[in-house]
């Protein structure tokens, strides 16, 4: 891809970098209360529960920004990290941190491992 091509990639994939990273930082659910009330306990504990599920999934998601950020500097952009076919790019417009053509993240959806292992380790090695 020209410069030209990646900039609308780059500029979106800043901008959601910018907003993972606010979200990233407050971290206010995960604090642990005491409570004399045994259902508020519960209650407190399945809040931090789901504000620590989603600090890690926000996590996740902006490792791989990061990911293909790094991809655009290092002119990988828009290439599978499985299969080394270009990912299209109505699915680059649709979640421009793409690291997987349509086929390789259906394979990884379903948990699928081949000789090589799960396509879940190249996601730690992308970010």
């Amino acid at each position: 891809m020209t410069k030209t091509e990646l900039s609308p990639y780059k500029d979106a994939l800043e901008a959601k970098q910018a907003e993972m990273i606010q979200l990233v930082r407050s971290r206010d659910g995960i604090a642990i209360e005491r409570s004399s009330d045994a259902l508020d306990e519960v209650q407190q504990a399945t809040e931090r529960e789901l504000a620590i599920r989603n600090l890690d999934r926000d996590s996740n998601l902006l490792r791989q920004i990061r990911g293909a950020l790094r991809r655009i500097a290092e002119g990988d952009f828009g290439v599978c990290l499985h299969c080394e076919e270009n990912i299209s790019p109505q699915r680059l417009a649709a979640v421009p941190w793409a690291g997987f053509c349509i086929r390789c993240q259906e394979i990884a959806d379903l948990g699928y491992r081949d000789g090589a292992g799960n396509l879940d380790a190249l996601w730690v090695n992308a970010a």
